[in-house]
């Protein structure tokens, strides 16, 4: 399975390969940390921060081409400020640690 398309991300850069390096060393050096703190604010119950955690992933996503798995941490973010769907948001966050993960394998073999 394919996770990013880097289309949007080269478009921003203009093709510039240092910007689109540090993009991804970015991306890769990030997303642990958005793991680490999605599934610690869903352990603790704390839906507020859980929801920001998602709107702060939702950039990173978005320019790595994972626009599906954007729309997901939007519907997440919204869902968690309206108090909605609580039983929906385990799935949000294993579907983000699955693609993402994925996504820094694919973008490490680059």
């Amino acid at each position: 399975m394919v996770y990013t398309n880097l289309t949007y991300l080269k478009s921003i850069a203009e093709g510039d390969s240092a910007i689109i390096q540090e993009m991804i060393d970015l991306f890769i050096l990030q997303v642990p940390e958005f793991i680490e703190n999605l599934n610690k604010f869903l352990k603790e119950g704390n839906y507020i921060e859980l929801g920001k955690e998602a709107h702060k992933a939702k950039s990173s996503v978005v320019i790595m081409g994972m626009e599906e798995l954007g729309r997901d941490l939007k519907a997440l973010q919204l869902a968690t400020i309206a108090g909605t769907n609580k039983d929906s948001y385990a799935h949000y966050v294993d579907k983000f640690e699955v693609q993402c993960l994925g996504a820094i394998k694919e973008l490490k073999a680059l």
